[in-house]
């Protein structure tokens, strides 16, 4: 099954995070403060990752401390979702802004997920770019954090992601499906988002919750 953004759409977090809980993968759902800035939109793409460390000193004069998430974010592909790992959440740390978001969209990025603080969240949110996040604020990164590495596995939000992770999100939070079973999860969502909607329209002509779990073991 090719997986892009129209296989998936149909889906929502809570029934991949109850996919993968059936598969015994019971840790693909990040923590509850990582928030969406905007209810309403849809984030589906591979991860590419970025690892941050604080620091606490201003950079040398002529060191350029955003040179490893500059090229992070000059590599994106169209469909990619940079995820950011702060060791969130954080007060002082916040790797992404309005500019980054704007070169991340003529990129053709699907989004961006991070445990840190995001800042100019009204421009983001005027683009309608996907961003989860762990907080809102309006500290630079500059003499805070660094991104020491980029592409290699991260803790982000309580969840191990490894770069082309698929990664989903919406108001529900965000979840991470490895690559090695995505197959597997979203032929089983899908089947399960099939089975709530008959589900739905039993209880909606007034059947007893019991009667229709009972028949189709869905709630």
């Amino acid at each position: 099954m090719p997986l892009n953004q129209n296989t998936l759409q149909p889906l929502n977090a809570a029934v991949l995070s109850d996919t993968l809980d059936s598969l015994g993968l019971m840790q693909q759902a990040m923590k509850p403060f990582m928030r969406p800035l905007d209810d309403a939109l849809q984030l589906i793409g591979r991860a590419r990752t970025g690892l941050y460390m604080p620091v606490y000193a201003s950079p040398a004069p002529g060191e350029n401390p955003y040179e490893v998430e500059i090229a992070l974010v000059d590599d994106l592909a169209p469909g990619d979702v940079v995820v950011l790992a702060c060791d969130g959440p954080t007060e002082r740390i916040a790797p992404w802004g309005e500019l980054l978001s704007t070169a991340s969209v003529a990129r053709g990025a699907a989004g961006c997920v991070t445990d840190g603080l995001v800042r100019d969240v009204k421009q983001i949110r005027e683009m309608r770019f996907p961003v989860f996040c762990g907080g809102i604020g309006p500290l630079d990164t500059k003499g805070r954090a660094r991104m020491v590495e980029r592409d290699v596995p991260v803790m982000c939000g309580g969840v191990t992601v490894r770069r082309g992770d698929l990664v989903f999100g919406d108001v529900d939070g965000v979840v991470v499906i490895p690559q090695a079973v995505e197959q597997e999860v979203v032929r089983r969502a899908l089947e399960k988002v099939s089975g709530e909607n008959q589900s739905r329209e039993a209880l909606q002509r007034g059947e007893k919750l019991a009667d229709v779990f009972r028949r189709l073991g869905i709630l």
